[in-house]
This record gives structure tokens, C-alpha cells and sequence, in this order.
């Protein structure tokens, strides 16, 4: 998670986009044979899991920055 923070909001959603379509191959190469490596799936779903927390957490944290700035000017 820590490199995830040095990234920008646009980095994050580019690496979430390319991380979603890596899975939809990866889940597809599997339909017609057998994956050899079954921890690649799962790792890119922690990726994309970590990468939209990060996105959240920013979200969050720029609203509450919002909200008591709203507080101290009224």
C-alpha cells in the first residue's frame, strides 16, 4: 500500500483499468484450458482491491478536509 500513496487518483484508475482487463484474459485463458498459475488471478484482485481503497481513502479524507473547512468559516 505504501507505493500505491506516491501515485495520482489518474495513475490509480489507469493501473485499475489495466489490472481489470489483465483478469478478464486471465479468467478467459483459463475457461479453455488449465491455468498454471492460480495465484495470478487472485493477486490481481488484492491489486485492484488495494488500488480502489486508495482512491477511497483520498476520497475521504479530502471530504472531511471540506467539511471542517466549511465548520471554521460559518
Amino acid at each position: 500500500m505504501a507505493t500505491l500513496e506516491k501515485h495520482s487518483i489518474e495513475d490509480l484508475q489507469k493501473m485499475i483499468a489495466d489490472k481489470r482487463e489483465a483478469l478478464r484474459v486471465f479468467r478467459f485463458e483459463g475457461a479453455g484450458s488449465r491455468t498454471r498459475d492460480v495465484r495470478s488471478g487472485r493477486n490481481l484482485r488484492k491489486e485492484i482491491a488495494q488500488a480502489l481503497t486508495e482512491i477511497k481513502a483520498r476520497d475521504l479524507s479530502f471530504a472531511k478536509a471540506r467539511i471542517a473547512s466549511k465548520k471554521k468559516t460559518a
